[in-house]
């Protein structure tokens, strides 16, 4: 294992990215998040791709959240300024992928990697694992969207709950709270993680693809007009007029619009 490396493979139509930092609990670095933003890239970039898994390395953790060595050596200028705006971005490129997100915890998420795994569209988890908002235990909040999409998840007060008193909860609780989408053993994770992947895998992928953007125009505010912003151009470019209108620009003349 690799210290810091975030591993992507694919099988098929199906693309894997696992943090790999198992000796550090998957906890995550300035250099893991570059090289997620980096793997996020690829994908996007690879048309064949239908789902994305996203896991730990390990049996111990998903994500213990950030790395504290280096959340230590942030001051208030470099946190505000890099830290925090390079978490949001990351985690934001992850939430708006035009294709379905599974995040298989395969041990605890806390604190980042919840956040992380709250990027995801849907979350499987292991019997014995837990999942929190420790930071305010360190003296700090969560940073990373985690208060938002959180609340989107869960509600304010399933939210205020977890973020002001730090406690974990268990994956039971967690899927009945709307936290965590369904849990299973570990001899039968497997199977449970194959259920979900081939069902997102089964399903039209441009309507899967659409149907992600609107319910996500419900949650986080400033992706409602990025997402309707989206859907809109994509309309546009299949229309007569769209066409009418870049060929009188080339031709330099009045565009005659009809309607279609």
């Amino acid at each position: 294992m690799s210290d810091g490396a975030v591993n992507v493979t694919s099988t098929g139509v199906v693309t894997t990215v696992t943090l790999d930092r198992e000796a550090k609990r998957n906890s995550l670095t300035v250099e893991m998040l570059l090289a997620l933003e980096e793997a996020l890239g690829r994908i996007e970039a690879d048309s064949s791709v239908r789902v994305v898994i996203v896991t730990g390395a390990g049996e111990a953790a998903f994500s213990s959240g950030a790395d504290l060595d280096s959340f230590a050596g942030q001051d208030r200028d470099t946190a505000w300024r890099r830290w925090v705006p390079l978490g949001h971005r990351v985690f934001g490129r992850l939430a708006a992928l035009p294709l379905p997100t599974i995040a298989v915890l395969n041990g605890n998420a806390f604190g980042g990697g919840l956040e992380l795994a709250l990027a995801c569209d849907l979350r499987l988890a292991v019997a014995d694992a837990s999942v929190g908002c420790p930071e305010v235990g360190l003296g700090t909040l969560p940073g990373w969207g985690g208060t938002g999409r959180l609340v989107d998840a869960v509600g304010l007060a399933r939210a205020r709950q977890l973020v002001l008193t730090g406690m974990p909860i268990g994956v039971e609780q967690a899927v009945s709270w709307g936290l965590l989408t369904d849990w299973a053993s570990r001899p039968e994770m497997t199977t449970l993680v194959e259920t979900y992947r081939d069902q997102l895998c089964s399903r039209a992928p441009l309507a899967v693809g659409i149907a992600k953007q609107i319910l996500g125009a419900h949650g986080e505010g400033q992706r409602r007009t990025e997402v309707l912003e989206a859907l809109g151009s994509a309309v546009s470019v299949t229309t007569g007029d769209l066409a009418e209108g870049i060929a009188a620009f080339r031709e330099k003349r009045t565009p005659t619009f009809k309607g279609d």
